[in-house]
């Protein structure tokens, strides 16, 4: 066996540049230089990496890598991020997620639940690069930080099960990855597990991502057998013989695994020869490829999204994750590497390109804001320029003056001050006023805009209750904090039902944040179903009477009105005509009589909902000339509608929604059953693909809680959108139940 050089060079890559098919090779063992120092393990001279195949970079920006995990929940993109920090020296001892010990989980909701909440950013070095890492979320309900997250981000590692594959979420954050062109790697993790399947992981990403994955490895053995990966590169086998692998084994590949290596190789570079034409000459030639090509053309490959490098490993086991920060370093770009950041003048909307030197006017992108009682963070990736702690920066989006306060490097929720970000970094910012998330900082000499991000609306309404006087007072505000900080919670105040209504992703995510209100802002408050905005309408047509008479000496009260009621079917807020021939009601009372009768429509309190879908047609009356008033006509328009819901009698109407549903093929005879259960009218239903999209109409009443229903249904794989359509009678079986329902609320209140 091989000791490591002194300067500790990794000698197995370096052999690789001779490798001319001869798979039987000699031994190497790479060490730390000191016992226990993850640092020395990692940290090599140029000559080492340049015989990893890194490139060498020309100056401090081609050193940095802005990268964040993205996958499905329960993937390990925590773990990994965890052992990520290990290696590179960051922590010298990793915590795990099922105990809550986590380092980039720091909130006390992510350590009780097990699951990342908030992107949570840190940084380290490998190999003398840089790397700035995001750990973002897996819940569907948190994708916004994914969003947020991928906007800024030069390169992201999808982490997948090696048993489960491609999951739901990994699709949207695969699209939204896509949707910003960001290059990015892929990690099939826990090979270790029962029913790992590397094969079958790869040909999922292929499938349901519709990329390109190229295997630069394959497991050697997988679930309990699993022991270490296959280098196709190299062609050497990689072992982490202790349990915190701070030792790197390298030995020639077994003969049971040379032929399944050779033909993952040989499907490696027919890979890269289809966008590489040097590749392709010499293997059509049947020449040797050398080391440095290969790594040359998957860098390239990558950058352009042609193809994703794949990886295995199994991070809670210690194993792999080394190989896959060889592989950032080598593959991902850096900021120097993507395109220049366009945006437009704030003057005259031109496009505006900046790169990625400090030598540019100054450029920052605002993506995510966390509310602090010492002064709120704002994150921000500085795109070009040098910001400064002290600057005078103009807020583009509101042509208001910022100054920057202090800049802080974030590993997770530990803070090191800095003096300055250059080009590239990603840091957060003290003492910002005004901004919020997607607004951008700029020179004030040279303003820019930058692309603001988009969010995915809001798909689910909770109502939010203060449990004291003293909360309320509090609630309010905290409403607003957590609403800048997390740009899918909105919140309102529903006219009609007087409840305050907060929305957001899911019920999780509602959840948590009524949480981090009671924990965190020290506010009692509790969530509950909110109240319909339900209306009501006549039954049918009649003809009534108002008759406001009171004279019993002196100046008293005259007002008659005749008027016909109909029920329309627009359903829409009360159509009033004028029909009075003859001057039966004077001119100057017609007004107070629409009012009086408009009035009467919206008493919530007389009628408990208001009405909707009526025509009122005022075609005779009677007046006096000392005691008619405005006011006796308004009352006597009042009295006209209460006697003709009376006469007529009311049906309840219910908001309706149109809806959309999009589930795989094999879903949608289970999604087409829940919704019919929910009193939906399917209304068509489309084919695109393997996808289907379910269209109708259903009441909003029955949907509360559908969003997890649906997930549930379709293994997480569905989606849905809803939009206001129109009120339709409700049954007047469920009718009966809501009016009995509503009459209990207003005995408690």
């Amino acid at each position: 066996m091989l000791a490591p050089s002194p300067s500790g060079n990794v000698e197995y890559f370096a052999a690789a540049r001779r490798w001319n098919g001869d798979v039987s090779r000699q031994t190497s063992i790479i060490t730390p230089k000191e016992e226990g120092s993850a640092v020395s393990q990692v940290t090599s001279t140029s000559k080492s990496n340049q015989e990893l195949g890194i490139p060498t970079p020309k100056n401090a920006l081609e050193r940095v890598r802005n990268i964040g995990l993205v996958a499905h929940i329960d993937a390990g993109k925590t773990t990994v991020t965890e052992r990520i920090l290990l290696y590179s020296g960051r922590i010298h001892r990793s915590g795990e997620v099922h105990d809550g010990q986590a380092t980039m989980d720091y909130m006390a909701e992510e350590q009780e639940r097990g699951i990342t909440i908030t992107s949570a950013a840190t940084s380290c070095e490998w190999r003398h690069h840089q790397l700035n890492i995001i750990d973002t979320p897996g819940h569907v309900d948190f994708t916004a930080e994914v969003e947020r997250s991928l906007r800024v981000l030069d390169g992201a590692i999808g982490v997948f099960c090696a048993v489960a594959g491609v999951e739901a979420q990994s699709e949207t954050v695969w699209r939204q990855a896509t949707k910003y062109k960001v290059p990015r790697l892929a990690f099939v993790n826990k090979m270790d597990r029962v029913g790992a399947d590397f094969k079958k992981a790869v040909k999922s990403i292929r499938d349901r991502l519709e990329v390109h994955p190229v295997p630069v490895q394959i497991p050697f053995g997988q679930e309990k057998d699993f022991g270490g990966v296959i280098d196709l590169i190299s062609m050497q086998l990689i072992t982490f013989p202790d349990d915190e692998s701070r030792t790197i084994e390298v030995a020639p590949i077994p003969e049971s695994h040379q032929a399944a290596a050779l033909e993952a190789r040989d499907h490696l570079l027919e890979a890269l020869s289809e966008f590489d034409e040097a590749i392709l000459e010499k293997y059509l030639e049947g020449e040797d490829i050398l080391f440095e090509e290969i790594i040359a053309a998957l860098r390239r490959g990558t950058i352009a999204n042609e193809i994703t490098p794949v990886l295995c490993g199994t991070a809670l086991k210690n194993k792999g994750v080394q190989t896959l920060l060889d592989a950032v370093v080598r593959y991902l770009p850096s900021p120097a590497d993507v395109p220049p950041i366009t945006g437009s003048c704030p003057q005259s909307s031109e496009n505006v390109i900046r790169h990625a030197d400090d030598k540019e006017p100054m450029a920052a992108l605002a993506f995510k804001i966390v509310s602090d009682p010492n002064g709120d963070l704002t994150f921000v990736r500085v795109y070009s320029g040098v910001l400064r702690q002290g600057d005078k920066v103009v807020n583009v989006n509101r042509n208001g003056k910022e100054r920057i306060g202090r800049i802080v490097k974030m590993h997770a929720a530990s803070r090191e001050a800095v003096d300055e970000l250059h080009a590239g970094d990603i840091a957060a910012v003290i003492g910002l006023k005004n901004t919020v998330t997607g607004e951008t900082l700029a020179d004030p000499d040279n303003p820019v805009l930058l692309e603001n991000i988009d969010f995915p609306e809001t798909v689910i309404s909770l109502a939010i209750e203060p449990k004291s006087k003293a909360d309320r007072d509090k609630l309010g505000m905290v409403l607003a904090k957590l609403a800048k900080e997390d740009p899918t919670f909105t919140r309102f105040t529903d006219d009609q039902t007087g409840q305050t209504i907060i929305s957001g992703m899911g019920e999780l995510h509602l959840e948590v944040l009524c949480n981090r209100i009671t924990r965190e802002f020290g506010v009692g408050a509790e969530m509950g179903r909110p109240m319909v905005a339900y209306r009501q309408t006549l039954r049918k047509p009649v003809d009534i009477e108002g008759r406001h008479v009171k004279q019993s000496g002196g100046k008293g009260q005259y007002g008659v009105v005749k008027v016909r009621f109909e029920p329309t079917e627009s359903l829409g807020m009360l159509e009033f005509k004028n029909e009075i021939v003859g001057g039966s009601v004077p001119r100057e009372y017609i007004p107070a009589v629409e009012a009086g009768i408009r009035e009467a429509t919206q008493r919530v309190q007389e009628w408990r909902f208001p009405f909707v879908g009526i025509q009122a047609s005022l075609y005779d009356g009677s007046s006096h000339d000392v005691d008619s008033s405005e006011m006796a006509f308004k009352a006597a328009g009042i009295l006209a509608f209460r006697n003709a819901v009376e006469a007529a009698g009311h049906i309840l109407l219910e908001p309706m929604m149109k809806i959309e549903v999009q589930v795989p093929e094999e879903y949608v005879g289970d999604a087409i059953g829940d919704l019919t259960s929910r009193r939906a009218n399917i209304e068509e239903i489309e084919g695109e693909g393997k996808v289907r999209r379910v269209h109708g109409k259903v009441p909003i009443a029955e949907m509360f809680g559908y969003s997890t229903s649906l997930r549930s249904m379709t293994q997480g794989r569905g989606t849905y959108s809803m939009e206001p359509s129109e009120y339709a009678p409700v049954p007047e079986s469920i009718a009966e139940k809501v009016r009995k329902e509503y009459a209990e609320r207003d005995k408690q209140k």
